[in-house]
């Protein structure tokens, strides 16, 4: 699912919780909870990818390590 409709959906869902409980709150509120779940995500995102770049960083090392002692 593509980053942007999960952050909208995500809002959505919200507004309906909100909605049922009696309240509102105007429509630009929920356009910005989105984008800021939009951007919670990107940055989970990044942070998994930094991390996988630098397990596969030490994979890298570790495989020219091994092919030193086979040289």
């Amino acid at each position: 699912m593509k980053r942007n409709q999960h952050a909208k959906d995500i809002a959505s869902r919200f507004r309906e919780l909100v909605e049922q409980a009696g309240h509102s709150l105007p429509k630009e509120h929920y356009a910005e909870l989105a984008l800021l779940i939009e951007a919670g995500i990107d940055t989970a995102l990044i942070e998994a990818l930094e991390r996988t770049a630098k397990r596969l960083d030490k994979l890298a090392k570790d495989i020219r390590h091994s092919n030193d002692f086979f040289d």
